[in-house]
């Protein structure tokens, strides 16, 4: 990444974090310099002189940029830790007051009773991590996990089933024998194998064709199988709950496909 897309993506990303583009531009400029004018940030940001003012005094109520009330003018942006601090902070209230507005927002009931088999779409890798998470989070009896793309065995997912409670069966497939040992290295209370699906090997899948990222099974009633795109890289799962049938069998038998029955919980 060259300075030029270095800079583009801070602005883009500090306009979803709440900013507006001349305020983010403002600020990434200020960040270059140890201190400039209105008159220099609008040379080096592209933003109208004019607007640099209105910019300057937004950053100035957040806690980003501070301001010498000298002839012209003089403004610098805070240290960037302390910055980050800010903006984190402002983010995490952000999100604190949505969680309070939701909470109280009446649910409106569906006459029609909710099919006790479901099966949903999801996209976008933080999504489907976070939903992984949370249904091994609730865990009670058993977590089968087979990953199939060493990319997703991400510090959170590494964390998530380590806190697995002791009484409930992790069992944990790689798609390599390498994958595995690193697995077993960061936690140690699960059973891994290799898995035997020749479907989930690397020789199986040519560049141009979509790879399966991750098949999650929880106490055989809860199905996650997410695939990853081959151009984009982009993860889109299918995400099932209520399949107390047949399916599951099936799907765990497949899942378990590799691991040596004297080791299957089962």
């Amino acid at each position: 990444m060259n300075t030029n897309e270095g800079l583009e993506e801070a602005i883009e990303v500090l306009q979803q974090l709440g900013l507006k583009e001349y305020e983010a531009r403002c600020f990434v400029g200020l960040a270059r310099v140890q201190s400039g004018t209105a008159k220099k940030l609008s040379e080096t940001t592209e933003v109208p002189r004019t607007r640099v003012y209105d910019a300057i005094r937004v950053l100035e109520a957040q806690g980003l940029v501070e301001i010498q009330h000298s002839s012209p003018q003089q403004f610098r942006a805070v240290p960037l830790d302390e910055a980050i601090e800010t903006l984190r902070d402002q983010y995490e209230t952000r999100v604190d007051r949505l969680r309070d507005a939701l909470d109280t927002v009446d649910q409106v009931d569906d006459e029609e009773e909710s099919p006790v088999q479901e099966v949903w779409a999801m996209s976008g890798h933080d999504g489907i991590e976070n939903r992984a998470d949370q249904l091994i989070g609730e865990a009670e009896e058993e977590v089968v996990l087979v990953i199939g793309d060493s990319s997703l065995l991400t510090d959170d997912l590494i964390e998530t089933l380590t806190d697995v409670q002791r009484e409930v069966d992790l069992v944990i497939g790689a798609l390599t024998e390498t994958l595995m040992e690193e697995i077993q290295a960061a936690i140690p209370n699960a059973t891994t194998f290799v898995s035997g699906l020749e479907w989930l090997h690397g020789t199986a899948v040519t560049e141009d064709e979509t790879a399966i990222g991750r098949l999650l099974l929880v106490d055989r009633s809860a199905i996650l199988v997410s695939s990853i795109l081959p151009e984009s890289k982009e993860e889109q799962a299918v995400f099932g709950t209520g399949f107390g049938n047949g399916l599951v069998v099936i799907a765990r038998r497949l899942m378990a496909q590799g691991l040596l029955p004297a080791h299957d919980p089962e």
